[in-house]
């Protein structure tokens, strides 16, 4: 049986580590924390050079027609280097749920330009439920003159205020279940009714928005898909983001270990390196164990999305409950082992902290994912 990764793949990985930690280093994160954009546009460009803002579109329509899974050695690529932007906003959800529900006309129209860094794109599913399922979605869409009026509030849009085109999932009609009558619709940024607002949030490196449709007009020829049929492609969407997510969230506890192994050989108490201690030790195997678990989970929901298994949404939320939980307590124990010194602003730790406590509650967190799985074992 293989397991391992294709040369192809191993490839992507070294050329992402080594652009990544020429043209992204933290000094470059932190400056990206306080700006609004939090990505320069030479930077968006050469992600754009790389084939990165295309990597799972496919071919004939701007994209490198990859898989998840060479997506996935991409995200932990990006998790190790806690690279600022809207990556995910444009690559993994806008751009994705385009690819997912689009007409061939919407397709040519929208995935060339995002793959070549013209245009930006977001999602705007969560409303003020902090629901991911579809029973979470109440704004609403009504049929007017040939195209639709859009009401509603969407919340933690990420970067939703660089955006210039946003997918918007809202419900025109209560359907026998509450996945029937949820449609997704192509708004523009400079849409009529159309309001942005930046949110606080915890990893600056990525901006949340909130997203206020106040009778917001689009013509028919926004609809992305069949008409109540949106919920299928926007979980779709949701299930392959979340695992994407897993792998960034991976990548960065690993790069949080390596740091962590790394002082406790230099950081030397009572005549001793900390290293050489049994709790210090103990507690870094700990933070191993916890990241090849939330990994091999990662990696087989990655394959089983690609490959179109039964079991892939149990894979899916598998990973997202397992990465979540590594994430975070990899982070915690990181700065734990630093002392002192991991609770500082000037030390990295606290990006890498930020970033999974983020990633943890995007798109589900583990107790909502412990759920899902429940439910699809039929418990």
């Amino acid at each position: 049986m293989d397991i391992g990764f294709s040369e192809e793949q191993e490839l992507l990985r070294d050329t992402a580590r080594k652009f990544l930690d020429g043209e992204c280093t933290t000094k470059f994160v932190r400056e990206m924390m306080a700006s609004d954009a939090a990505v320069t546009a030479d930077f968006w460009q050469q992600l754009a050079a790389n084939g990165w803002l295309g990597i799972t579109y496919p071919e004939e329509e701007g994209g490198s027609g990859l898989g998840l899974v060479d997506l996935v050695v991409l995200m932990e690529e990006i998790g190790r280097a806690v690279m600022p932007g809207p990556f995910p906003a444009t690559v993994l959800l806008g751009g994705t749920a385009i690819a997912a529900a689009g007409s061939p006309a919407q397709r040519r129209e929208w995935l060339p330009r995002i793959a070549a860094g013209e245009v930006k794109a977001s999602l705007a599913v969560t409303e003020p439920n902090a629901r991911w399922d579809a029973a979470g979605i109440t704004a609403t869409a009504r049929e007017s003159r040939g195209g639709f009026v859009l009401s509603g509030t969407k919340m933690f849009v990420p970067d939703a205020h660089l955006a210039d085109v946003l997918v918007v999932a809202a419900r025109i009609r209560d359907g026998s279940t509450m996945e029937d009558g949820v449609s997704l619709f192509l708004v523009p940024k400079d849409a009529a009714g159309l309001g942005i607002r930046r949110l606080p949030s915890v990893d600056e490196t990525r901006k949340l928005c909130e997203v206020k449709l106040d009778n917001v007009a689009v013509p028919g020829s926004a609809l992305l898909g069949e008409v109540h049929q949106g919920w299928a492609p926007l979980q779709q969407v949701i299930d392959r983001a979340a695992v994407a997510l897993s792998a960034e969230m991976c990548g960065a506890a690993q790069r949080v270990l390596d740091m962590t192994v790394d002082y406790a050989k230099l950081r030397v108490a009572f005549g001793k390196p900390i290293g050489t201690y049994q709790g210090v030790k103990h507690k870094c195997a700990d933070m191993l164990v916890e990241i090849e678990n939330a990994k091999s989970l990662t990696y087989y929901a990655a394959w089983a999305v690609d490959e179109g298994e039964a079991d892939a949404a149990l894979a899916v939320s598998m990973a997202k409950a397992a990465a979540s939980d590594a994430g975070r307590k990899v982070c915690a124990a990181g700065i734990q082992l630093h002392g002192g010194i991991g609770m500082t602003w000037e030390h990295d730790l606290q990006l890498y902290l930020k970033r999974a406590k983020a990633d943890e509650v995007a798109f589900g967190d583990a107790s909502w994912h412990r759920e899902r799985i429940a439910r699809l074992m039929g418990a």
